[in-house]
């Protein structure tokens, strides 16, 4: 399962690269189901599309982040940014009926092209017939009705779920659910799928564990991209800025959310762990193991060192935003899509991975030669 969390999803990447070295190179990825939420969503399926072939999956996904640069997101040049943001205020200005285009604060077509060349979607199906795959999703948010809907595509025993403010729909994935998965709140359009209006997965996301446990899960490896703060909490001397507090809503947004439903998880693995085998048959519960890789450094501290990588009209927007290298928003580190910054996250990932090295040849039973 990879978690959200724009140009942080990086990250994944290096701990992707560090768990495929212990495999053949002719091997299949080793989670058959795999689950993803925004720019993790992205990742997640493109591993998907390399099922049978891991190493090839992941150097061609480490190959893209290594070369990525925020004008293949979303427009970064000073007229496609004056021209966007002029669309955007004409567009608060007229009446609801009067335009069928999205509001926000960026221009991702260039996301749609990315995607479009990284995503061959009909290997999916390929994958799934050879038994190579069990099944892929990626959550959204839908404003129609303010649930959490995950897409999914996956072999035919798997059926759709419905809970509350929830459920798990069935399709044929595709570019348009991608960029409905990670279109951040106000910064990326909606995307209209199947009549309605998508957003990215994580902000009605009640329970990020339930997809990949209605998907057969009995182990699941989480990729969060939640990292340590920098600073220590202290006594605020003004109101935080603007920039502070939406820094503060995406860290909430991308990962609070999972991290509760991480500890709901050990909860109830305890209680069942004091119920006798025999008696744990009627019950519509299992026991779940998970593994956790997060960062061990705080990445908008890294985001600051590569502040000035950003396309020039991107850096004005942001300082007139109030978000500059030394400003304590997190803003920046889920938008810095440069080449510094992502491989400085893959490195940081591959880094972590190691130190957690023996839990994860353990977790996947990869035997040591």
């Amino acid at each position: 399962m990879l978690g959200g969390g724009g140009a942080r999803a990086a990250y994944q990447v290096g701990v992707l690269k560090a768990i495929v070295q212990f495999y053949p190179r002719n091997h299949g990825i080793p989670f058959k189901i795999v689950c993803g939420t925004s720019a993790g969503a992205i990742n997640a399926t493109s591993i998907a599309t390399h099922a049978s072939c891991f190493h090839l999956g992941v150097r061609k996904l480490e190959w893209v982040w290594r070369h990525i640069h925020a004008k293949k997101v979303y427009q970064a040049s000073i007229g496609g940014v004056l021209k966007h943001l002029s669309k955007m205020a004409l567009k608060g200005v007229q009446s609801d009926g009067a335009s069928s285009s999205a509001g926000s604060l960026f221009n991702s077509d260039p996301l749609r092209g990315l995607l479009s060349d990284l995503i061959s979607f009909e290997r999916i199906g390929r994958n799934i017939s050879s038994g190579a795959l069990d099944a892929v999703s990626l959550d959204t948010s839908c404003y129609n009705n303010s649930r959490s809907v995950t897409f999914f595509q996956g072999n035919p025993l798997i059926e759709n779920w419905q809970r509350a403010r929830r459920c798990g729909q069935r399709t044929r994935l595709n570019t348009d659910h991608l960029l409905a998965s990670s279109a951040i709140p106000l910064i990326f359009p909606s995307v209209r799928l199947n009549q309605e209006y998508y957003g990215d997965g994580s902000v009605h996301q009640l329970a990020p564990l339930s997809s990949p446990i209605h998907l057969g899960a009995d182990k699941i490896m989480v990729i969060n991209l939640e990292s340590p703060h920098k600073v220590q909490p202290r006594e605020l001397e003004h109101h935080p800025k603007t920039a502070t507090i939406a820094g503060h809503l995406l860290d909430t947004i991308f990962s609070d959310t999972l991290n509760s439903d991480l500890e709901r998880l050990e909860r109830i693995n305890s209680t069942l762990a004091l119920i006798p085998k025999e008696s744990r048959e009627n019950l519509p519960l299992k026991q779940i193991e998970t593994l956790v890789i997060k960062p061990s450094e705080d990445l908008s501290v890294i985001a600051s060192r590569y502040f000035q990588d950003m396309p020039f009209a991107i850096r004005m927007m942001m300082k007139a935003l109030g978000i500059n290298e030394h400003s304590d928003s997190s803003v920046g580190s889920y938008l810095l899509f440069e080449q510094g910054y992502c491989s400085a996250l893959i490195e940081l990932g591959y880094q972590d991975a190691m130190c957690q090295i023996d839990e994860i040849k353990s977790f996947f039973n990869i035997q040591s030669h």
